[in-house]
């Protein structure tokens, strides 16, 4: 028998307000799936930087537009999706925090924190349906 497949969707408006909300939701399904506190961590931090990258970034801080939040999970790994309603961007731009230029700057580390605290990250783009960040950790 396959596997039971489970899904929880928020949709949230731009604001940093409604991150804890995610977290939240997060820590929830993180139990449900069976990960260790310490890989829950460090997937939470790179869940808080592609939402908060959505609503500032994305949508620029607009309430009016929207930010999807997708959690499908199964026993042993769990999806997480993360899709606003911005004009996009391209990750090869982003400048590399371990550049020594960037060490001290107080930003650009959330796409990095994304690859490194999860096994699969990738981006999907769509014009005029802003950016899609899909990461996927499994059960070790």
């Amino acid at each position: 028998m396959k596997p039971k497949r489970s899904c929880v969707q928020i949709d949230i408006q731009s604001s940093f307000e409604m991150v804890d909300l995610v977290q939240v939701v997060f820590e929830s399904v993180s139990a449900e799936v069976g990960f260790e506190a310490d890989a829950s961590h460090w997937m939470s931090v790179a869940i808080r930087e592609s939402v908060t990258n959505a609503v500032r970034h994305g949508n620029k801080l607009d309430v009016s537009k929207r930010v999807i939040v997708r959690f499908e999970y199964e026993a042993s790994e769990l999806s997480v999706t993360v899709q606003d309603e911005g004009e996009g961007f391209d990750p090869d731009e982003i400048p590399d925090p371990l550049a020594e230029e960037n060490l001290l700057r107080a930003s650009g580390r959330g796409i990095f924190f994304m690859k490194n605290f999860m096994d699969e990250v990738s981006y999907h783009f769509e014009p005029n349906q802003g950016t899609r960040v899909t990461m996927m950790k499994r059960v070790e």
